[in-house]
């Protein structure tokens, strides 16, 4: 069986931010190619309608590590694109570059290995969101809480390209 980065983060409880020697999350953000994965840093954060403070507040997300995608970039601003197709703009420190994803369509079997064979871990309703581990073969690593399997990447998004 292989250890992975992914088991040893969940397993272990840390979490490691990913900052560019001298730098901050932010700059390292900002060195990234769009489009990329990101997530909902905050319990709370703002999307307005442009990218600036004094843009209207479009949408308040509430539900911290849901994954987005970053379409574009501004300055500090990204254009975020959320699960259900939605775009708006959001402060970089909202965001994080930790991976998530969330289980959409059906409820998603999440097995112990990267097969429809593999035993059955547990069950994961539409709407879940966990962290991402490596994905191989249409399969990803995926994780809620303390728990860990192996779930098809198509039923769920936030994985794969951008």
């Amino acid at each position: 069986m292989r250890t992975s980065w992914f088991k040893a983060l969940v397993l272990g409880g840390m979490v490691a931010a990913v900052v560019m020697p001298g730098g901050s999350p932010v700059q390292a953000q900002a060195e990234v190619e769009v489009p990329y994965w990101a997530s909902i840093q905050r319990d709370e954060a703002f999307a307005r309608a442009g990218p600036m403070a004094s843009y209207q507040i479009e949408w308040v997300f509430r539900r911290k590590n849901l994954p987005v995608k970053v379409v574009k970039r501004y300055g500090t601003w990204r254009q975020i694109q959320d699960p259900d197709g939605w775009t708006g703009w959001m402060h970089s420190n909202m965001l994080s570059r930790k991976r998530t994803a969330i289980v959409q369509g059906s409820v998603s079997a999440i097995r112990a290995a990267p097969q429809d064979s593999a035993k059955l871990m547990w069950r994961a309703q539409p709407g879940v969101v966990g962290e991402l581990g490596d994905c191989e073969a249409g399969w990803c690593e995926f994780a809620v809480d303390r728990r860990a399997g192996w779930v098809r990447q198509d039923e769920i998004w936030g994985a794969g390209a951008p």
